[in-house]
């Protein structure tokens, strides 16, 4: 069988079998060699690369899977960055991890390798939110931060994320400069460990506190959630991190009511209740809504593995209990600071929101209505927080997010944060019903009334391998070099180019610079208020479109009516643009 296999990819399957490596790792090097052909090449056929964000793949042996080798030479790669970058200064470090299978044993052999390297490390004592990973290196005046996890991706996966000084993850220059230094790490003798253990400091109980006192500043309506203390939530931390934490932060907020799904209270990598540990499907959050439902429930609350992401499920007029998107938790969470903010006097013109540009324009339309700078930056939790930061000390930031269910409140924290934003969200519920008798959902309505109905939509194409993503390539130039001239029936107005830099005003010509990093992205305005993104993904075949409709709402009564001629009006454009 070893004889018709690729001899490059044999070859580096030897180097593993005579490297520096475990009896164990080597003995299932030589199982798939003998025994597994096509893992053998998926296990080897590349490297597992160090991009951007940091590293994100399928758990097993050899280069291209996530292990303690490829994990260490990640590792000793951002040390040596730090060591360059922080030269002559006493390097700190935190690192965390969720619930993924081998998180743990990861992230001790990440704080094992800095440790090696002379750094002070700061672990934590087991599983936390990555937005704890993220205060704690603002809180302990970190250089850099590390937490174990992939996110709500399958089982199989996972992953690690690089932070940078001012808890967010990292971004330009320092990326590439990363990515640069990780592969000169070429042999997993290069890793530095066995060292200096007296350097890491276990974090525990002690230091979530500080977090939750944190996330209990953020709190606008105390009398509200007194009043309705007894208001019925259930949460499920979907087997991950969020399973202490979040019920503790309610409690703080002062909610009394709270039930656990408790068969997805279980800490278990392999997420055994759910095929995907994703609060953003429904399937994912059935046990939380059927729980809602037994014991009638006012609000559903969801977290993912890493509780970054957060999920909200509201009971509408007829019972039922209807998922909400991203886009429309971030209306809501939003509207609800920026009432408060107003209410409580706290709003002077000098403060800011962000969201991303595939983000609703609802949350410009709120902004706008408070009098409020509202900034749109490109995909990715890292440019909120590049923004948050270079506003520092001259306006103060309250809250934002992007439409994949992440939002953030506050700037102790500079990633998506689930904990608070599952906090703010039975408090805005508890205020609505105080202050309006309103349900959130009604609440919700309302909002559409006043800003007008906004509805989203999304589309992903996949297309497999390297002939896939080329001819992905080549629908982003058929689209550059042919835009639509019309979407169902309205003019295209206006087309940003993210690579280009520009914004073209279709109507007149005119050209005027985008002052962002440039993105493989195109958005397309139409003269009805159409908006259509595209963007492809840039780790895999797979590209975007991102929809977004808008008609105004007379009344709560037109609602069911305007949603239906909404959704039909996103299923029109998909018919347009051929992607049905």
């Amino acid at each position: 069988m070893a004889n018709e296999l690729d001899p490059q990819i044999l070859a580096k399957a030897q180097q593993w079998l005579d490297g520096n490596y475990d009896a164990e790792t080597k003995a299932q090097v030589k199982h798939l060699i003998e025994n597994d052909p096509k893992e053998l090449v998926e296990s080897f056929y590349k490297d597992l690369e160090f991009g951007t964000g940091g590293l994100r793949g399928i758990m097993g042996v050899g280069s291209n899977r996530m292990n303690v080798y490829t994990v260490g030479m990640a590792t000793q790669g951002l040390a040596n960055y730090l060591k360059k970058n922080f030269a002559g200064e006493q390097i700190r470090v935190a690192i965390g991890h969720d619930s993924r299978n081998n998180s743990r044993k990861f992230s001790e052999h990440v704080a094992d390798i800095f440790a090696s390297n002379g750094f002070t490390v700061f672990l934590f004592d087991a599983l936390r939110p990555t937005p704890e990973l993220s205060f704690a290196i603002r809180e302990l005046k970190c250089h850099s931060g590390v937490v174990v996890t992939a996110s709500h991706n399958p089982k199989e996966y996972n992953g690690y994320k690089a932070y940078w000084t001012d808890g967010s993850q990292v971004t330009a220059p320092h990326d590439k400069n990363i990515i640069e230094e990780v592969a000169k790490i070429t042999d997993v003798a290069q890793i530095l460990t066995g060292q200096n253990p007296e350097n890491i400091t276990i974090l525990g109980d002690e230091f979530d506190q500080i977090y939750l006192n944190k996330i209990l500043s953020l709190q606008l309506s105390r009398e509200c959630v007194l009043a309705h203390k007894d208001m019925k939530i259930v949460y499920t931390p979907i087997h991950g991190s969020g399973v202490k934490l979040v019920p503790a932060s309610l409690k703080n907020f002062g909610f009394e009511n709270v039930s656990v799904v408790a068969e997805q209270a279980i800490v278990d990598g392999n997420f055994p209740t759910v095929d995907s540990p994703n609060p953003e499907e429904r399937k994912t959050m059935m046990k939380a809504i059927e729980l809602a439902a037994k014991e009638g429930a006012d609000l559903v609350l969801a977290t993912d593995p890493d509780s970054d992401r957060l999920g909200v499920a509201l009971r509408n007029k007829q019972g039922e209990y209807v998922l909400l998107n991203g886009n429309q938790t971030l209306a809501l969470i939003l509207s609800y600071q920026l009432t408060r903010w107003a209410e409580l006097g706290k709003l002077d013109g000098n403060q800011f929101v962000v969201k991303t540009i595939v983000t609703s324009q609802m949350a410009n339309a709120v902004a706008a209505h408070f009098g409020v700078k509202c900034y749109d930056c490109l995909t990715g939790f890292k440019y909120i927080a590049r923004i948050i930061r270079n506003n520092e000390g001259v306006a103060t930031y309250i809250g934002g997010g992007e439409e994949s269910f992440g939002y953030l409140a506050g700037d102790f924290v500079r990633d998506k944060d689930a904990v608070s934003a599952c906090s703010l969200a039975a408090e805005a519920a508890a205020w609505a019903l105080e202050t309006k008798g309103q349900t959130l959902f009604e609440w919700l309505q309302e909002l559409y009334v006043q800003y007008g109905f906004y509805r989203e939509g999304l589309v992903s194409v996949v297309r497999k391998g390297k002939e896939g993503a080329e001819l992905i390539q080549k629908m982003m130039v058929d689209f550059r070099e042919n835009p639509p001239k019309t979407i169902v029936g309205s003019p295209v107005v206006k087309i940003n180019d993210y690579q280009k830099s520009e914004t073209l005003d279709v109507v007149t010509g005119k050209e005027t610079p985008i002052e962002e990093d440039k993105s493989n992205v195109l958005q397309w305005f139409t003269e009805d208020g159409t908006i259509v993104s595209v963007r492809p993904s840039g780790t895999e075949p797979k590209i975007k479109f991102y929809f977004g409709v808008k008609a105004p709402l007379a009344s709560v009564e037109q609602y069911d009516e305007v949603l239906a001629a909404l959704d039909g009006k996103i299923e029109a454009i998909k018919e347009d643009l051929k992607l049905n």
